[in-house]
């Protein structure tokens, strides 16, 4: 059997990232009225679950668990885009949300290897999210 080619049969695609928040309404907030995500329809009608569109067929379900503790790791966060970075800097600048570069200096931006600018910040939890400009 030819493990590459049956690997390749599967065609897997993104669904869903899965976060574990301590408060499920303050959250919810933030992915809404901050990072601006659509709240879709949570299939699994359990109240302590939202769910929020990542484009396309992905989403991001967001399941309150009062003892989670998240680990403070930058490298491990998840990553959306925009057309329109300097305004979604204007945005959290607006909301006095706290943002920073790859190397961690404070409200300003860095380019990687590949020119696309991109910048940091937390949710609520502790969660590292970038944001970067195609």
């Amino acid at each position: 059997m030819n493990t590459k080619a049956a690997a390749q049969e599967f065609e897997l695609t993104f669904d869903h990232n899965a976060i574990l928040v301590k408060d499920l309404t303050e959250s919810s907030n933030f992915y809404l009225n901050i990072i601006g995500l659509k709240e879709i329809e949570n299939k699994t009608e359990k109240s302590h679950i939202r769910w929020f569109s990542l484009g396309g067929n992905s989403s991001l379900h967001v399941i309150e668990d009062k003892n989670h503790k998240v680990p403070d790791v930058k490298g491990l966060h998840f990553a959306l885009h925009t057309k329109n970075l300097d305004a979604f800097i204007e945005h959290l600048k607006e909301n006095n949300i706290y943002f920073e570069n790859w190397p961690g200096e404070a409200n300003t931006t860095n380019t990687r290897p590949d020119g696309v600018r991109q910048v940091y910040l937390k949710d609520p939890n502790g969660y590292w999210i970038e944001v970067n400009e195609n």
